[in-house]
C-alpha cells in the first residue's frame, strides 16, 4: 500500500492488496472518476425531485387543514437546505480528496468490525426507500397500463416486480448509467412539473389559496419538526456523501462543491414540495399518484404524468437507495458489484412501501424517516467529529483497509456514543436528528478524551498517548 502524488484537490491512494475488501471498494482515483460538475448537479436535482419528497410537501396537509402555510414552509425548506449543503460539504471531503467510500470512511471512528453496525443503519433505510420508490413507481405504471388496456389491466403487485427489474439491470452499469440518466431525467422532469404547477394552478387556485398559502400555521413545534424531516430525508444520502464525491472529477473546491448542493437541492425541493402540498390542498389525498388521477381526469395526462413520475422514481432510487446499499453489501459479502446490486433490488421487493403511505395520510413515511434519523445525526456527528477534530483532517487511508491495523476490531467508543445519542434523540422524537447529532457528537469528544485510555483508535488523534 503507497499514497501516490497529490493533484489540485485530489489524492491518488494505491492500495495493492487489501484481504477481505472487494476491489470496487478500494480508493477511486482521479482518472477514474466519472463526473463533471454539471452531471453532478444534475444528479441532485435528479435525486430531489422525487414522489417522496413530493409525499413530504402533502403530509403538510393534515384533515384538509396545513400545518404549515406556504411562507413557513419555505423558511424551513431554506434553513434544512443550509444545513444539509454544510454537512454535505463537510462530510464528502474525505471522500473527495482520497477516493474512499462511505463503508471505508467508518472504519476511522467505527472500526473495521464496528463499521458493519453502522453501516447496516444507512443500507438498511436505503433499501425501504428503494422499495417505496420503485412502488410509487408501479402504481403510476399501472395507471398507464389501465388507459392502454381500456382498464383490463389493474395489477400493482406485477408492475412492482417488473419495474423492479427494469431498476436493477439499470444500476448494474453505476455511476456510467447515473450520469446520464440523471442529466436526462432532471431536464425532462422540471419541464413536466413546471406544466403540472400551471394546471393546478389555473384550476384548484382557490381552494389551494384556502388550505394552504393563507392558512394560519405554526412557528412553533410542527415547524421545526418538519425542518427536522427535511433533514432526517437527506440524512441517509449526506451520510454517505463519500459513496458520491468519489465519483465527482478533480479540481473542485469545497465552495463550489457546497454550491453543487445548495443550488439543485433548492430547485427540487422546491418545485416538488409546492406541487405536492397543492395537490394534498386540492384533493385531501396524500399520495401524488393517486391524488393526480383524479385532478387530471384525461388519459392523455395521466399516462404523460404517470411516465414522468416513473422517470422521477428511476432517478432518485439510482442515486440515493442503491449505490450505498450495495456498498455494504459487498462489504458484508464480498460480492462484486453486479451481484450485489441485483441483491439489493431484491431486498427493495421485500420492503411492504405500501405500509407507509396510505390514501388518508402519509404520516408513516415521516415517522420512519424520524425514527431511523436518529442514529443517522449521531454517526455523521461522530464521522465530522473524528475528521476535522480528532485527526485535523490527516488519515492514513491505508491503515483503514488493513484488518491488523489501528483500525481493527470495535471502537467502543464510537459505538456507545452512537447509542446515546439516538436514546437522546427518541426522547423528542420530532427533533430526534438535531438532538442525536449534538448528543452523539459531544458524547464521543468525552469518551474518547477521557476514556478507553489504550485504545488504538487513538492512534493519529490529538489524544494520542505520546
Amino acid at each position: 500500500m503507497s499514497v501516490g502524488v497529490k493533484n489540485a484537490y485530489v489524492q491518488d491512494i494505491h492500495i495493492d492488496h487489501a484481504p477481505g475488501v472487494e476491489e470496487t471498494l478500494y480508493p477511486k482515483k482521479a482518472s477514474e472518476r466519472t463526473l463533471g460538475k454539471v452531471p453532478y448537479a444534475f444528479m441532485w436535482i435528479g435525486d430531489g425531485v422525487n414522489l417522496g419528497n413530493m409525499t413530504l410537501g402533502a403530509s403538510l396537509i393534515v384533515a384538509g387543514a396545513a400545518t404549515l402555510n406556504i411562507f413557513q414552509t419555505f423558511v424551513a425548506a431554506i434553513i434544512a437546505i443550509g444545513i444539509i449543503s454544510a454537512i454535505f460539504t463537510l462530510n464528502d471531503r474525505l471522500g473527495y480528496k482520497t477516493g474512499v467510500p462511505y463503508v471505508i470512511q467508518l472504519r476511522m471512528s467505527f472500526g473495521e468490525k464496528g463499521a458493519i453496525i453502522s453501516s447496516l443503519l444507512r443500507g438498511i433505510p436505503a433499501i425501504v426507500w428503494y422499495g417505496f420508490q420503485s412502488w410509487t413507481g408501479a402504481l403510476a405504471i399501472n395507471e398507464i397500463m389501465k388507459v392502454f388496456t381500456g382498464g383490463a389491466f389493474d395489477n400493482v403487485a406485477i408492475c412492482f416486480v417488473a419495474f423492479q427489474g427494469l431498476q436493477i439491470v439499470l444500476s448494474m452499469y453505476g455511476f456510467k448509467a447515473i450520469k446520464w440518466v440523471e442529466t436526462l431525467v432532471s431536464v425532462v422532469l422540471m419541464a413536466a412539473f413546471v406544466y403540472v404547477f400551471y394546471l393546478l394552478l389555473t384550476n384548484y387556485s382557490g381552494v389551494i389559496a384556502e388550505r394552504w398559502v393563507h392558512a394560519e400555521g405554526t412557528w412553533g413545534l410542527p415547524f421545526w419538526g418538519f425542518i427536522m424531516v427535511f433533514l432526517g430525508n437527506y440524512a441517509a444520502i449526506f451520510l454517505s456523501a463519500a459513496d458520491y464525491s468519489r465519483e465527482l472529477k478533480d479540481g473542485v473546491s469545497d465552495v463550489k462543491r457546497g454550491f453543487l448542493y445548495f443550488s439543485p437541492i433548492v430547485i427540487a425541493y422546491g418545485a416538488v414540495l409546492v406541487i405536492g402540498a397543492m395537490l394534498a390542498s386540492a384533493t385531501g389525498i396524500s399520495s401524488p399518484v393517486r391524488a393526480l388521477a383524479i385532478v387530471f381526469n384525461n388519459d392523455f395526462i395521466t399516462v404523460f404524468v404517470s411516465a414522468f413520475i416513473v422517470m422521477g422514481c428511476i432517478a432518485v432510487n439510482m442515486v440515493a437507495n442503491i449505490v450505498a446499499p450495495t456498498y455494504v453489501i459487498q462489504m458484508l459479502t464480498k460480492l462484486s458489484y453486479k451481484p450485489a446490486v441485483t441483491l439489493t433490488g431484491l431486498l427493495g421487493l421485500c420492503s411492504f412501501p405500501w405500509v407507509l403511505v396510505q390514501d388518508t395520510s402519509s404520516k408513516g413515511l415521516a415517522v420512519f424517516i424520524l425514527i431511523y434519523s436518529a442514529f443517522l445525526g449521531p454517526i455523521v456527528s461522530i464521522l465530522l467529529m473524528e475528521y476535522y477534530v480528532f485527526r485535523r483532517q490527516k488519515v492514513n487511508v491505508p491503515d483503514l483497509y488493513r484488518a491488523d491495523g489501528p483500525f481493527a476490531g470495535y471502537n467502543k467508543a464510537a459505538i456507545i456514543a452512537m447509542l446515546i445519542g439516538a436514546g437522546a434523540a427518541f426522547i423528542q422524537v420530532d427533533l430526534a436528528w438535531i438532538i442525536g447529532f449534538i448528543v452523539g457528537g459531544t458524547s464521543y469528544y468525552l469518551l474518547t478524551k477521557f476514556g478507553f485510555k489504550d485504545s488504538s483508535f487513538k492512534t493519529g488523534t490529538i489524544f494520542e498517548n505520546k
